[in-house]
């Protein structure tokens, strides 16, 4: 197939605009806070000079005019804030009260269909059983890891291990596992390492990703396998700010590993415990590119961000897919204030 460069031009132009707003708009930012700032003190030094070679008491700055320079830099921040997200997650809201052709306000009938519809439903008790086995089982295993190699010979080897696959796309870990759990047919050769050891074992192959609500935890695996090494480098470097007279005082005192664990080093890491688990939990809210990869969705195995874009872009039903992109934004708000409060409560502690 040849390429027609006169028929793709349009697209080129197309492309060649966007370039060049985006150099304009990000140098022009990148510009303003490079000269801005630059005038100010340049400004600041001369009257510093001035008023040392009069003998005059030198000027103090206004905090009238520290507010409006502090609001210039905010400007660009805001801008953007509103333009990609105060103004889509605004327009989301109104199109889940509207019709399919988002011309009719239906109310909330888009939300009683959520809760109303079997297959939907299926999905929430999907999206629940990922958010309640990720965060907690991903943290327990970053934690014995950590646990497990801290001051060990081959430390760093052993973490580097267990953090390769965060390097990895979601959608490459899922080609990955698509890979482990591959079926052939009875009597065939197995490509498929999970069926490869039941066969080694004398048990048959089976297709792994089609059997509910096993392939649901199979999926759910790679998203523990991805992210336990994120909550292992977090809760090792936690583990290895514990002060080190605590750690001594305890060990002359006689405890146990065990003891260690729960009455030294959990208490003392339970901030970044904290950090861990909302963080993977909202992670875990918007999970997409796994099972989108994996099953696209099917054999009950879909969750509330795949749904979404079904719904809005694959059968032409903008208020349902918007309906439930407002409810994962609703069920990350109390995670994200739970965050909020904890942080702040540290910062007084």
């Amino acid at each position: 197939m040849e390429f027609d460069f006169a028929a793709e031009q349009p697209k080129f132009l197309m492309l060649m605009y966007g370039l060049v707003a985006f150099v304009a708009v990000v140098g022009g930012l990148l510009l303003l806070l490079d000269v801005v700032p630059a005038w100010f003190a340049r400004r600041r030094e001369a009257q510093l000079v001035a008023a040392s070679a009069s003998g005059a008491p030198l000027p103090r700055r206004r905090k009238q005019r520290e507010g409006v320079f502090a609001l210039f830099f905010l400007l660009p921040t805001l801008l953007l804030l509103t333009i990609g997200l105060v103004v889509p997650a605004i327009r989301t809201t109104l199109l889940s009260l509207m019709d399919k052709d988002s011309v009719n306000w239906v109310g909330l009938r888009n939300y009683g269909w959520m809760f109303s519809e079997p297959s939907i439903v299926r999905v929430l008790i999907n999206t629940l059983v990922w958010v309640l086995l990720v965060p907690l089982v991903a943290t327990a295993f970053g934690l014995l890891y950590a646990v497990m190699v801290d001051k060990a010979r081959f430390e760093a080897v052993a973490k580097s291990l267990i953090f390769l696959p965060m390097a990895i796309s979601f959608v490459g870990a899922s080609i990955i596992w698509k890979f482990v759990y591959a079926y052939r047919g009875d009597g065939e050769e197995q490509i498929g390492l999970l069926n490869q050891i039941v066969v080694s074992l004398g048990g048959e192959p089976k297709q792994w990703l089609l059997e509910s609500p096993l392939n649901t935890l199979l999926l759910i695996v790679i998203m523990i396998w991805i992210q336990a090494g994120f909550a292992m480098v977090v809760l090792s470097a936690a583990i290895k700010a514990i002060p080190a007279d605590i750690v001594e005082a305890a060990r002359l005192d006689g405890v146990s590993p065990w003891q260690m664990f729960w009455q030294i080093t959990m208490p003392s890491i339970r901030p970044a415990l904290i950090v861990v688990v909302v963080t993977l939990s909202i992670a875990t809210l918007k999970v997409f590119d796994i099972v989108r990869t994996a099953t696209n969705g099917n054999y009950d195995t879909s969750v509330i961000a795949n749904e979404m874009y079904n719904q809005a872009f694959r059968y032409g039903e903008p208020g349902q897919g918007s309906a439930l992109a407002v409810f994962l934004f609703v069920l990350v708000i109390p995670i994200v204030i739970y965050q909020i409060r904890n942080l702040r409560q540290q910062r007084e502690g």
